[in-house]
């Protein structure tokens, strides 16, 4: 079976030169070259919304493609089409680079000026590396196989703010829709999803953090799944284990759980740590969790500020959820959006603890009555953010999001065609 070989370059003469040795190699077959980086994930999700199978095995980033850093491209790429292989193309062949693109999820580097050699070599190695890939994905039956899972990080603004509570109810809600659900306690030293969900276990998130391929196969020997079925990736029991899951480690893992599951939620915890930036900046929903109180704001305000500084994630991309509001408190949604400068979620989270105590105490939190103010404006949120499958014409009918009998999900009609 020829190897299908996309060129991602924009300079002509560049183009003509890998053009021309690709065309060389043994069972290859060049597909029409992209000239810039939207055109290439244009290209991309237009054959995985055909078929796994339509990709081509590699992708070839020359270093000037634009208008998306080669680099940026790259781990583009290699998260929402994992199966997928890339090599870059550049003139700077240095040991920091290589590594560099590792870390960013390429499957190779090629020096320039081009060697026929060094390029045959390599587009055959990654091009098996994409055959198997292929075929562990076929193998397991409930592998999703779309251009790429909805990453969603929960994180508090301090200790207590119910970060885990709200990542627990999230992941429930869009299991319960109908969607292939992943929980992942990236809370490494503290995190507790598996005492909230009265969970034994013997692995978790630390046993993936030395293999450099996630097969789906490796995946799932460090998945337990739960009663209602959700893929849960624990925290290790022995905190200060966590210190093995580094930021490189933690982007293949997300990247491996992405490639899996439709929705991944991720308890980052109130500590950041390597490893929960790399899931906060790799995520494409990042909760920031707040009651509203002035430490907890404040709190906030520090987060929010420091993803900036380190380049994490920007203000305007992050989504604050208000827990435990109440109407009398003098901190209110619009407040909070303009101390922190993020968006606020329009779903606010009740002040009823009373409610989640029996359950909580019990780590039964999965069993939360679907009376409860809490759990339906939890699963309203989930709803709010797209996690959970909508029924046909339902948003245009203006129909509401909210927990069903024994933990499904149903929809009612809006009085006021709000949320």
């Amino acid at each position: 079976m020829p190897t299908r070989i996309l060129p991602a370059v924009g300079e002509a003469d560049a183009v003509r030169s890998i053009t021309t040795l690709l065309s060389q190699l043994p069972d290859a077959e060049p597909v029409a070259p992209v000239g810039d980086s939207t055109q290439l994930i244009d290209t991309l999700a237009r054959l995985a919304a055909e078929s796994v199978d339509e990709l081509p095995e590699v992708v070839v980033v020359h270093e000037r493609i634009g208008p998306v850093p080669a680099l940026e491209l790259i781990r583009e790429v290699a998260l929402r089409f994992p199966a997928v292989g890339v090599i870059l193309v550049t003139s700077d062949a240095s040991p920091g680079l290589f590594q560099a693109a590792m870390d960013y999820g390429a499957r190779g580097l090629v020096a320039l000026p081009l060697s026929y050699e060094e390029l045959a070599s390599r587009v055959q190695a990654v091009a098996q590396w994409s055959v198997g890939v292929r075929r562990h994905l076929g193998a397991g039956g409930d592998v999703f196989t779309g251009v790429g899972g909805t990453v969603v990080t929960v994180s508090g603004a301090k200790g207590g703010t119910g970060a885990t509570l709200t990542a627990i109810q999230l992941a429930l809600a869009a299991q319960a829709s109908g969607r292939s659900t992943a929980l992942v306690d990236m809370d490494l030293q503290t995190g507790d999803i598996a005492s909230y969900l009265d969970v034994q276990f013997r692995r978790s998130v630390v046993d993936l953090a030395a293999i450099t391929d996630i097969s789906p196969r490796v995946l799932a020997d460090a998945v337990f799944r739960h009663d209602t079925g959700l893929a849960l990736l624990l925290a290790p029991a022995e905190g200060e284990r966590g210190e093995d899951v580094t930021d490189r480690a933690a982007r293949q893992i997300v990247s491996a759980l992405r490639s899996r599951y439709e929705i991944v939620v991720i308890d980052c915890g109130a500590q950041l740590g390597g490893a929960g930036a790399a899931a906060v900046e790799m995520a494409d929903r990042a909760l920031l969790i707040t009651t509203p109180d002035v430490v907890a704001v404040r709190g906030a305000k520090r987060a929010v500020r420091m993803w900036d500084r380190l380049q994490i994630r920007k203000a305007e991309e992050t989504t604050v959820v208000v827990n435990r509001h109440s109407r009398a408190t003098e901190i209110q949604p619009p407040l909070i959006q303009k101390i922190t400068g993020t968006a606020v979620a329009a779903t606010v989270v009740p002040a009823n603890f009373k409610e989640l105590q029996s359950v909580v105490d019990a780590g039964r939190i999965h069993e939360l009555e679907n009376k409860s103010a809490v759990k339906q404006a939890l699963w309203g949120l989930a709803g709010e953010l797209g996690l959970v499958k909508v029924p046909d014409g339902a948003q245009k009918a203006g129909w509401g999001f909210r927990g069903g009998d024994r933990g499904s999900v149903s929809f009612r009609r809006r009085k006021d065609g709000g949320g």
